[in-house]
Order: C-alpha cells, then structure tokens, then sequence
C-alpha cells in the first residue's frame, strides 16, 4: 500500500512538472499545441499546459547587443574604409519573429547583420573620405538605423541603436593619407616660413631706413650746432681780441706753444728771432710786432 501511494505521489509530481512552466518577465513566450502557434506574450507567472500536447519556447525580451565584425566600406571616391559598428535590438513581434526567422535568434542576427551592412555600404558611398572620419558619423549612424529598422520589421525586430565604434584606413589607404598630411603640413609650414622671411627684409628695410634719417637727422643738427659753437667761438674771440689785444696775442702764442711742444721728441728748426718765439725773448712780445687776425 505504501508502494502504491509512492508511486502515484511521483507520478502526480511528474504530470504536475509536465503541466506548468513559468514565464519570467525578462522573456516572451510562444506557447504550441501539436506544433502550431496557440498563444502568444503570456503574461509572466506561472501558467498550466496539456503534456505531450502543448510546448512552450521563451525568447530574450530584453535589448540585446549585436556586435559585427569590421568591414569594409567604399566611399564616394573610392576609397576604403573599415568600420566596426554593432546594434542594439530587441524583439518587438513574438509571432512574426518566429515565422521569418524561425525563432533562431542566430538566424536573425545574420539578417540584420545583412541589412545594416547594405545600409552602411549606402551611406557611405555618399560621403568623401574626409567627411566620413572626421563630421558626418552621426549623420550615418542615423540615417542607416532609420532605414534598417523598417526592414528589420519584417523579422519581429526592433532596431533600437546602430553605434559606429571606430572608423579606420587600410595600411596602404593610411599612408597615401598620411603622406597627403604631411605634404600640406610642409606647404603650409613653406608659406610660414616665407611670409616670415618676407615681413623680416621689411622690418630690416624699414629699419635701415629709419636708421639713415636718424644718422642724416644727427649729423644735421650737430652740423648745425657745431656751426652755431664756431660762429659764437669766432664772436667771442673777436670780441676778445677788441678788449684787449696784447694779452689775445699772448694767449695765442701760449696756444700755440701748448699744441706745439706736446710729447716726448720735439725738434724745431726755426730762427731764433722768428715770430714764434718773440715772447720767450720779451715777455711783453712788444719786438717787432706784428698785426695778427683773429
């Protein structure tokens, strides 16, 4: 009797495991019966089903990442670019995301991977290289998720993101770039460079310019004002020589004496009784005296 009881309190446990699953909410849910769709979305507790008769299948409802290799992509002119991108998706229609992809979340990955790379190889055939790199990535991301989340309707999908990660130049595109860089460098570092040279011979002739007025402006007014001290020179001296002419001739001699008998080595060949010794003979000079001019 106790078997008995055993075995149909096991049994009872089986047909009650086979009869209830439970739907989580981070899930949606396809309930079958013999294979064909009886309900859809059911909501998330604990719920019964007819063994043998009904199946249940549970797909992720939450937002998933689908991250796509790097590939690549033609621009306007013709030049690659490799971009690595991935989306952010979720499954919108339970139903029809069974019957397109036949609920394979792998299968519907590839598609979309399709799609988003269709839209991506469109977008960018649009822009030039510069564009692409440097101001336009918004603009491509927008514009190939607006189109890529119509056509991933059809799956069930709902596109939620499309995110370009990085944009890179193939080696032999990346030194034909680089190489266009630094020749625009070096161009524009040569117009430096000559504009600089260019405003140095001005400043340097500007310069030497100012420079000559200034000498000429100098050598004017010390002109002038060696002018104006020889005309004042020659006044004083005549007024000198009005007051008192014995002691101007006196003070002429001594000037001469003083700028004659300079240094160590002075030999004069001069008559004694010459004129420029008559003050040594008489101090008063008064022996043959002759008019002097001053």
């Amino acid at each position: 009797m106790f078997r008995i009881a055993a075995i149909a309190a096991v049994v009872a446990v089986i047909v009650v495991a086979l009869s209830t699953y439970t739907v989580d909410e981070r899930e949606r849910v396809i309930l079958f019966s013999l294979g064909e769709v009886r309900k859809l979305d059911l909501e998330p507790g604990l719920h019964f089903k007819f063994p043998l008769i009904n199946n249940v299948r549970t797909f992720e409802k939450r937002i998933m990442t689908l991250n796509i290799p790097p590939d690549r992509f033609l621009t306007s002119e013709a030049k690659n670019v490799i971009v690595d991108f991935y989306a952010k998706w979720q499954i919108h229609d339970t139903g029809q995301f069974y019957r397109a992809t036949r609920g394979d979340e792998r299968n519907a990955e590839e598609r979309l991977a399709q799609i988003l790379r269709d839209g991506m190889r469109n977008e960018f055939a649009r822009y030039e290289l510069a564009e692409v790199v440097s101001g336009e990535r918004t603009t491509i991301m927008g514009a190939v998720r607006d189109v890529a989340r119509g056509t991933a309707r059809e799956l069930g999908v709902n596109l939620v993101d499309v995110r370009i990660r990085r944009i890179d130049l193939p080696d032999e595109v990346s030194e034909s770039v680089y190489d266009r860089m630094r020749a625009e460098r070096q161009r524009v570092a040569q117009d430096f460079r000559a504009r600089g040279q260019e405003e140095a011979e001005r400043i340097r002739s500007r310069a030497d310019r100012d420079r000559t007025v200034i000498l000429a402006n100098a050598y004017r007014e010390s002109e002038e004002i060696r002018g104006a001290g020889d005309a004042r020179a020659t006044e004083i001296l005549g007024e000198a020589f009005g007051a008192d002419e014995d002691f101007f001739r006196f003070y002429r001699s001594l000037l001469a004496y003083r700028s004659s008998l300079t240094g160590d080595r002075n030999t004069f060949v001069l008559e004694p009784s010459s004129e420029f010794f008559r003050y040594f003979q008489d101090p008063l000079g008064s022996r043959d005296r002759a008019p002097l001019q001053p």
